[in-house]
């Protein structure tokens, strides 16, 4: 039967173990001067090789033979572990076994001697998982355990274990493997397993798997059956879409919210989630900012789905300012995503966000100011040379005087809305324009935003001090800005409806 190759290329010592040299040289002290803890705590990301260093862990410290800290994986011990025949160690995954039964029972079968070990040892895996009386049950076993006794305990998540288990172990952190040393792991397996597997797919590989060995080899052993180079990785994974992704930021770039809209709709009909467009677009985005802020360090640190050449074509066309400012909206996009009751239109909205993007991304920030001085320059001599032809001509100081009288019927609510496109959340954007959530009106001097419901009412008053600033941007001048419900309560909360009608100008029984 064909054994997956994370399975069949599992370290058999503590010396294979990739990339956690910090930690197995430790263990492997220990067992020489036979020190074990009485209770250890691995915590890393997946795949980084905690469950293994366990499973080594309890061989070694019940080894006959053991080799330089290393099991010897000949005596009947080691095999007996390997098999399974051996109950004296157990491993639980508390994923599934995570009742506070579960760990009595342990409790209650930890203070009898070991049948055929020097050691009983428990690897519990996803420790996290357990519920609160569980960890209140095994809080006392750990803190006295009997002497033949070893708990492993084995988490992702360690800020989910309590403190009172923290401060009973020795806490030992995985660190993610880095991609040269996965690059080699994966030439030496293809090479053993007859594989022919080139170097730049091996880069790609180390890259996808994201710091985890095992990873790695599953997407080798999916990626095998035929010579494995780039496109076959592109290919096999799944990932022959980015040049879909490339085409959409392409789009983007250009402000052609058609072609945009399109891709999107051709991905999303053939099976594709508009969460996951959006975080492949973003994660292009973060390639190129790298390429921009960490030339030298970058090409480390980026996802492997695009080409060299790809991403130099990209960023021709953008710069850090443009890409911080879509990520922005990228990241508000996929924050609102979840409590969106249409996905596919809010990940439109983000596109055409995007699209909107361009004309301000594509203008370099020095020219902005030039061109403003620019559009100034020229009253200014002629304001200069006209008292000189004519004395009575005070005319340029007119303007602004009139320029502070419209303000209230300048202030139009359609016209805010845009501008508050560009700094709130997508989700509350939506529901600010929609006419059966907010309406606005100008009532005297106040501009009074009036809400159809609780939700909206909540909303409008969470944002209102933003509404505020781009209602003072827009006017020129501070508006004063207030929000209502739909029985006319509300707005900064009012102590009552009297001083709301007084706010507003007028009479108590209108």
């Amino acid at each position: 039967m064909y054994q997956a190759l994370y399975r069949k290329w599992r370290p058999k010592t503590f010396d294979e173990v990739v990339g956690q040299e910090h930690i197995t040289e430790i263990l492997k002290k220990q067992v020489l001067t036979d020190r074990p803890s009485h209770a250890y705590l691995f915590t890393g990301t997946r795949g980084t090789g905690k469950t293994t260093c366990a499973k080594l862990l309890a061989k070694a410290v019940n080894c006959l033979n053991p080799v330089g800290g290393n099991p010897c994986n000949r005596c009947e011990i080691c095999r007996g572990i390997d098999s399974g025949a051996i109950l004296d160690v157990t491993e639980m995954d508390a994923a599934s076994n995570n009742g506070v039964d579960d760990v009595r029972a342990i409790r209650d079968e930890a203070v009898y001697a070991p049948v055929a070990a020097r050691r009983r040892v428990y690897i519990i895996d996803e420790v996290h998982m357990l519920s609160k009386p569980a960890f209140n049950a095994l809080l006392k076993t750990i803190e006295e355990p009997p002497e033949h006794l070893i708990f492993i305990l084995a988490t992702t998540e360690l800020y989910k274990v309590p403190a009172t288990i923290l401060s009973r172990c020795q806490r030992y952190s995985f660190h993610r493997v880095p991609p040269d040393l996965i690059r080699s792991r994966l030439m030496q397996v293809a090479e053993a397993e007859g594989l022919e597997l080139d170097g730049e797919a091996a880069g790609l590989l180390s890259r996808l798997a994201d710091g985890a060995l095992r990873d790695a080899l599953s997407l080798l052993d999916q990626c095998s059956g035929a010579k494995i180079d780039r496109e076959r990785v592109l290919s096999a994974i799944g990932l022959a879409e980015n040049e879909e992704i490339c085409r959409l930021l392409e789009s983007l770039q250009r402000g052609d919210s058609d072609t945009a809209l399109d891709i999107l709709d051709r991905l999303y009909q053939s099976g594709k989630d508009v969460a996951s467009v959006l975080e492949q677009l973003a994660a292009l985005h973060r390639d190129l900012l790298l390429r921009f802020v960490a030339p030298g360090s970058g090409g480390a640190l980026m996802s492997g789905g695009y080409s060299e050449g790809v991403l130099e074509r990209l960023a021709r066309n953008t710069d850090t300012g443009s890409l911080l400012a879509a990520l922005d909206v990228l990241e508000e996009a996929d924050a609102a995503l979840d409590r969106s009751s249409d996905r596919r239109l809010c990940a439109e909205l983000c596109l055409v966000r995007l699209c909107g993007l361009k004309p301000a991304a594509f203008v370099p920030a020095p020219q902005i100011p030039a061109q403003t001085r620019s559009a100034e320059e020229p009253p200014a001599p002629e304001t200069a040379a006209a008292p000189a032809e004519s004395a009575p001509e005070p005319v340029p100081e007119e303007p602004q005087e009139v320029r502070e009288n419209p303000a209230p019927p300048a202030l139009d609510w359609q016209t805010l809305l845009e501008k508050l496109g560009e700094s709130l959340f997508i989700g509350d954007h939506m529901m600010l324009s929609d006419p059966s959530n907010v309406t606005a009106a100008q009532m005297g001097d106040v501009f009074v935003l009036t809400a159809r419901n609780d939700a909206a009412l909540q909303m409008v008053e969470r944002n209102l001090d933003r509404i505020r600033t781009e209602a003072e941007k827009l006017a020129g001048h501070p508006v004063p800005v207030k929000a209502a419900g739909a029985d006319g309560v509300g707005g900064d909360r009012f102590a009552d409806m009297s001083n709301l009608f007084t706010q507003f100008g007028f009479k108590e029984e209108e």
